[in-house]
């Protein structure tokens, strides 16, 4: 029955697709298209998407349209833009033509039928949004307090677990073999948890002493991310609805249960949490401080705006801070050490810069980051090599427009390689070459002022729909990887390089292994950390 039932969709699917393709090549008739490799019936050229995606896409880019590229990805039209010029007409000229978002069945699932902030389509509540999460929540003024308060807390707390780790290693010296990936993780959602929802830190000093994973994370925190975890792996298995349609019906393996079943959980996580917060403000007289959770200050809007900022309002904004505060920054940080472990002289000099502007008879602050040049440079470059986000999130044309002189028919979606363009040999020096000093005195990093033009750094995007969180990431990145430079020195596992495979899940650009390195305490910090 179920071979029935698939053959029965495939022919049907390939009979739309036939129609629809001549009806639209007659429509398209002497229109100037972008290029395109040749397709199959059906399939069209998701056959030629290896993973990882980004890098399948630059293969084809050089091959067909080394600037703007046709696609049929199944049911759905698509450009894929791989030049820095290109980039800017799209989110300058044009950004408005691309200012809204492709829905995608299987994500809206988990993302409120598509009205989070970085999934919902473009217009008056997405305006709305933009405006609550920039004014309210990641103000200049927010943003500073949130570095010097919750996230400055949760890297103290992780600097002494590794110093504790490695006192208790059995090592020579003192060194401890840690996993990063779980413990940068932790150490940002932990964060976000406090800024977001207000929750206190209750580590033990038993927890805070256990090496295992848990001991990373608040319970909260460790509770959504197990959450989460089961949401990516069952969108990523539902993907296929998003290009054949009439798979949707046809749910053989219950995977939009499972899907369903994770998302109640974690809505009443969120509840839970959207509830405590108005308990906690009814029993407090002294009404609303600054130093207040963005949950608060989302019930503080509430009260005055109760039809707009409704509980599922509150909840959609505190779950797209949670998936796109985390995974990203913890990536990102992940990747900038295995490239400082691959380059120690590097290493070593963003030490002496930490040493030279900040000693070493305290911790790195939040306020120090921004004097710290050469660490500044090694965050950009590191971002340029490895964006957590290769292609950038999908946008999709409301209107007929044109890129690159190309036409564009409405309705298609728009895949911007950061990943290529950050790599294209015309615009960078050596571009697979970890150089931070290519950024030194503010410049760009372009191999020559002629090739500046095609030098783009776009790792958050560009244009009106870029992250509003780049400030807090930027300033979370550098004060994590300063933290862990000061106060340790790190060392590869064994006398080979750090394997620089890079994974492939979804939209992030994982690395392909988690990072493992072996920390020990820097002797002329002993003080400092012994007092922590």
């Amino acid at each position: 029955m179920e071979v029935y039932v698939a053959v029965l969709s495939f022919l049907v699917a390939a009979s739309l697709y036939i129609l629809l393709g001549r009806r639209r090549s007659s429509k398209m008739n002497g229109e100037h298209k972008p290029p395109s490799p040749p397709s199959i019936p059906v399939l069209g050229h998701l056959h030629l998407l290896r993973k990882p995606v980004h890098a399948a896409l630059a293969r084809l880019a050089a091959r067909h349209g080394p600037e703007v590229l046709s696609l049929r990805l199944g049911s759905r039209d698509a450009v894929v833009v791989t030049s820095a010029a290109r980039a800017r007409e799209c989110f300058t000229e044009r950004d408005l033509c691309f200012a809204t978002r492709p829905r995608f069945a299987a994500l809206d699932l988990v993302t409120f039928g598509g009205t989070t902030l970085p999934t919902c389509a473009y217009g008056a509540y997405w305006r709305d949004l933009r405006r609550v999460a920039t004014v309210h929540l990641l103000s200049a003024r927010r943003v500073g307090r949130i570095m010097s308060g919750a996230i400055a807390a949760e890297v103290r707390a992780a600097v002494r677990r590794l110093h504790r780790a490695a006192a208790a290693a059995p090592a020579p010296g003192g060194a401890a073999r840690v996993e990063l990936k779980r413990r940068l993780f932790g150490l940002i959602l932990g964060a976000l948890m406090e800024t977001i929802a207000g929750t206190t830190n209750n580590r033990t000093s038993t927890r805070d002493e256990d090496d295992d994973a848990d001991a990373d994370m608040t319970p909260e925190a460790n509770e959504f991310k197990q959450t989460l975890d089961v949401m990516a792996s069952l969108v990523g298995a539902a993907n296929t609805w998003d290009y054949f349609p009439l798979l949707r019906r046809f749910d053989v393996f219950g995977v939009k249960r499972k899907i369903m079943a994770a998302v109640r959980r974690r809505d009443a996580f969120l509840q839970r949490l959207v509830d405590a917060e108005r308990r906690r403000l009814e029993l407090d007289d002294d009404g609303l401080r600054e130093e207040e959770s963005m949950i608060a200050v989302l019930l503080s809007l509430q009260k005055s705006e109760p039809e707009i900022y409704t509980d599922t309002v509150i909840m959609s904004l505190c779950s797209s801070m949670f998936s796109a505060g985390t995974e990203t920054t913890a990536t990102a940080a992940e990747w900038a050490m295995s490239l400082l472990l691959n380059h120690p002289e590097i290493l070593r000099k963003a030490q002496a810069e930490i040493d030279a502007s900040v000693g070493s008879s305290r911790l790195l602050s939040a306020a120090d980051v921004p004097r710290l040049g050469y660490l500044q440079c090694v965050v950009t470059e590191a971002l340029r090599l490895y964006p957590a986000v290769p292609l950038l999130v999908p946008h999709e044309s409301t209107v007929d427009c044109s890129v690159g002189g190309h036409h564009v028919p409405r309705g298609t979606m728009l895949l911007v390689n950061a990943y290529a363009i950050h790599r294209d040999p015309a615009a960078w020096a050596d571009p697979a070459a970890f150089r931070p000093e290519r950024f030194e005195g503010g410049g760009g990093g372009a191999a020559t002022p002629a090739a500046a033009a095609e030098a783009l750094m776009i790792p958050f995007g560009l244009g009106r729909r870029k992250c509003p969180g780049e400030t807090l990431a930027l300033r979370t990145l550098g004060l994590v990887l300063g933290t862990l430079v000061q106060c340790f020195d790190w060392d590869r596992v064994g006398d080979d390089q750090v394997d620089m495979a890079e994974g492939a899940a979804g939209l992030m650009l994982p690395r392909a292994a988690p990072l493992e390195a072996m920390c020990r305490p820097r002797r002329a910090m002993l003080g400092v950390l012994q007092d922590l």
